[in-house]
Formats: C-alpha cells, structure tokens, sequence
C-alpha cells in the first residue's frame, strides 16, 4: 500500500509540474529548482521538519485554528485512518522534483512535427496530451515508476522520522520492522526478513518494468 500510494503520488505531482512548468521562462526555471530542492534535502530532515508541522500544537493546526475561527488539534501523525496517507504524501513531496524532471525531459524531446499534425487535425490540449504526448511519455513512465516503487519499498528514513512506524503498526515498513527487532536481539530473524524484502522488491518490481516496457515498444 505504501509503494503503491507513493507511486502515484509522486509521479502525479510530478508530472503536473512538469507540465505547469514546460515553457522556457525565467518564472519556470525558477520554480523547477523550488520544486527540485527537496530532493537535495536529506530524507531525515524531511520528516523532522513535517513532523513538527503535523504535531497536534504544530504549524498546521494553528493555521486552521486561525482560519475556523476555533481551536483545532487534528492528529495528523497519530490516526489509523489517514496517517498512512499523509506519510506518502510527503514521501511523493520529497521525490517530484526528481519525476518532474525526467517528465521534462521527455517532453522536450517530443518530435514536433508530430505535436504539429495534431494541432492541424484540430486536436484540442487534453486530446493531443492524452493521445499523443502521454503514450510518447512511456520511457520517463517506466523510469519513474520503477524507481518510486523500488525506493518506497526500501523507505525507512522518512517514516522513522515522522511516524516511527505508529500509529500502532499503521505505518511499519520492512525496514521499520527489521530495525526494530534487529533492537531486540533477534539478528537472525531480522537477517531473514531483508532476504525477504529483497525476494518482494523483485517479484514485484521484475513483471512491473517487463510491463512498461512492453507498452513502450507498442507505442
């Protein structure tokens, strides 16, 4: 559920910055590296500076405090319903820079003579987008889809910072896991369970890239 959400997340953010920012102006490039600069930042820090914005006497609260009018104190770290969410959602946050630019790159490198005939048979933006840049994206989509899920698999970093694994066991990734019984003494068991992290990340990650890269060359 975490690799999955942190796919999505990640290339969709991503992929509408990509687009939001894809004309050569002084404006975009400037915001290309606002929005790259996360990606230089340690994943640690990341989730410290979310953690203290998400605490229930955080940034966050206090600002919709301000804006309702009454004292709000939303658990943002500490629910089983929506903390999994929030945590992928700055793991996405974290990596869009990276995906927006690898989007970028595959829409500069677009022929224009092709966007060109679009425009002459009267396509409209969504219509050319969806039916002509989207299937010419395939190569930066498997890119970036591979490595969000290969990467959120092996998260431990970010999760450790914000939610330490909580609420419960809501958010206790493999290496959240191994980390803590490997604390316990349990070496063997935890040896065990990285080998079977591995076997997942492969079984899952193997039939994955074979099936973009096989809608790539049907392009």
């Amino acid at each position: 559920m975490y690799a999955v959400l942190v796919a999505v997340f990640q290339n969709g953010f991503g992929l509408a910055l990509a687009l939001l920012l894809e004309r050569d102006t002084r404006f975009n490039r400037f915001f290309r590296a606002v929005f790259f600069l996360p990606v230089l930042i340690s994943a640690l820090a990341v989730g410290y500076i979310f953690r203290a914005l998400l605490a229930q006497d955080g940034a966050l609260n206090s600002v919709l405090s301000s804006l309702a009018g009454h004292h709000v104190d939303t658990p943002w770290l500490g629910s089983t319903t929506w903390t999994l969410v929030v945590v992928t959602l700055i793991h996405g946050w974290k990596w869009m820079g990276l995906a927006m630019l690898i989007y970028l790159a595959g829409l500069k490198s677009m022929p224009g003579d092709v966007l060109e005939a679009a425009r002459i048979d009267g396509a409209g933006w969504w219509h050319t987008f969806w039916s002509v840049r989207f299937p010419l994206l395939a190569p930066a989509v498997t890119f970036n889809v591979t490595t969000a899920l290969i990467g959120s698999m092996n998260t431990f970093d970010i999760v450790q910072a914000t939610t330490g694994g909580g609420p419960g066991s809501e958010t206790e990734v493999f290496n959240i896991y191994m980390f803590r019984i490997f604390g316990q003494g349990l070496y063997a068991q935890a040896s065990a369970m990285s080998l079977v992290l591995f076997l997942i990340v492969v079984v899952l990650a193997v039939p994955v890239i074979v099936g973009l890269r096989r809608r790539e060359n049907n392009q």
